[in-house]
């Protein structure tokens, strides 16, 4: 069976964003860049992979990719409404209106869609891009979480996961890499 993975960028204090939706602060040394784009392309959206010059790379880790709204509306303000063409895109949302045909809007439970992807075919596993409801409605269904910690703290704004109920799980750590400047990518799955 497929894996959901939480690939996530998170602050040294546990804030994927801050209380604006800001990422633009998150420190990107130029090694710990590079391994993100050798190790990890299929996350860069779209319009990002061709200014990068990795349009034509393949996908290494997931063919699949579910959002959130406000994850979602990131790429909307750029006029970005297929953020990730490279992969299935599903958004789930009971307000986001179609806008795209590459891009399916998940009206009702994101666990059930969660469930029929997981039990696909596919050597590729599916990639939560967020955000923090979203995470927290799918927790017990998060297979691995890849957590892309920065050595940044943002004081206030979004946790990596926000609305699920107290119900701790134990996770095994399966990979630490660390960077100079002091990016670290802990990779945990699900005992």
């Amino acid at each position: 069976m497929r894996r959901l993975t939480y690939y996530i960028a998170v602050s040294a204090d546990g804030r994927i964003a801050g209380p604006g939706d800001e990422v633009d602060f998150y420190p990107q040394p130029e090694g710990y860049s590079a391994w993100m784009l050798e190790e990890y392309p299929d996350t860069i959206p779209s319009h990002g992979r061709a200014h990068l010059g990795i349009a034509d790379r393949p996908n290494r880790h997931f063919d699949t990719v579910v959002m959130g709204r406000r994850t979602y509306e990131q790429g909307l303000r750029e006029g970005v409404t297929s953020p990730y063409a490279h992969l299935r895109q599903y958004v789930v949302s009971t307000t986001q209106e179609e806008l795209d045909a590459d891009v399916t809007i998940v009206r009702d439970d994101p666990v059930a869609l969660v469930r029929r992807l997981k039990a696909e075919d596919s050597p590729l596993d599916i990639y939560l891009a967020g955000g923090a409801r979203l995470a927290g409605a799918l927790l017990a269904e998060i297979d691995r979480f890849v957590v892309k910690l920065y050595p940044v703290v943002a004081g206030a704004g979004r946790p990596m996961v926000e609305g699920a109920g107290f119900a701790p799980g134990e996770l095994e750590l399966t990979d630490v890499r660390t960077f100079t400047g002091g990016n670290v990518v802990l990779t945990y799955d699900r005992r």
